[in-house]
């Protein structure tokens, strides 16, 4: 099986369509799929459903589909940085399902694994537990949370062999493993691919029976989400 396509564009064609629900990793704008996205904004598809941990910023990630309006509801644990995003929620634009960060990293994980639903004790007593079984085990309650699966999965890694076979690098593996597993379809976004043997299996973060498609991207951007330096002397 051929899992390398020339390009993003290619990699999307014939997988995403309108009304779809897209999870994409990345943590703020360290591992995300940067050609992934932009394709995913040029192929026009709209009423999606988008998966994150956040929304990216103003014109960049996932900004960029807010900006087109091609995102109608967000599941996120964070969305500080964007304007955009206030801008849409606050005027009833978008639909926002706010989750804990962890909360949201199980949720994949669940859903990569085949557990449909799982308790966690983070957000009993909050607006986060409400509509939602609460349950007792050994005198603690607990909320219950259900997986998520989504139809297309867009995760971003250092290496990949031919096989599919992903390694991120440092932060970059915060969500991506998870939204990896999570996806239906998951086609990962690489900078180095290398032949199939030429991994060592003890550097695998994730598998390649989970990843179907793979984009070289060797010039990332990688932007800064923000950017602190020390004062002059």
């Amino acid at each position: 099986m051929n899992k390398e396509y020339p390009d993003a564009k290619a990699a999307l064609a014939n997988v995403v369509k309108d009304g779809q629900t897209i999870a994409v990793g990345g943590f703020g704008l360290c591992g995300i799929p940067e050609a992934l996205i932009t394709a995913l904004r040029d192929s026009g598809v709209k009423e999606l459903t988008a998966i994150s941990n956040n929304a990216g910023v103003d014109g960049f990630g996932l900004g960029q589909l807010l900006t087109t309006r091609q995102i109608k509801k967000m599941v996120s644990s964070y969305v500080g940085e964007n304007k955009e995003f206030e801008r849409q929620y606050l005027a009833g634009e978008l639909e926002l399902e706010f989750t804990p960060q962890g909360t949201l990293a199980e949720k994949l994980r669940a859903g990569g694994a085949g557990i449909p639903a799982f308790f966690t004790k983070t957000g009993v007593g909050t607006i986060v537990a409400e509509g939602k079984e609460i349950r007792e085990f050994d005198g603690q309650k607990y909320v219950m949370e259900k997986a998520l699966v989504a139809d297309v999965s867009l995760v971003k890694a250092w290496k990949a062999d031919k096989a599919g076979n992903l390694v991120y690098r440092k932060t970059a593996r915060n969500f991506n493993p998870n939204v990896a597993m999570a996806g239906k379809v998951t086609i990962a976004e690489v900078e180095v691919l290398v032949e199939t043997g030429d991994l060592d299996p003890d550097e695998i973060h994730t598998p390649g029976i989970f990843v179907h498609r793979i984009v070289v991207n060797t010039q990332p951007e990688k932007r800064i989400e923000q950017r602190t330096v020390r004062p002059t002397k």
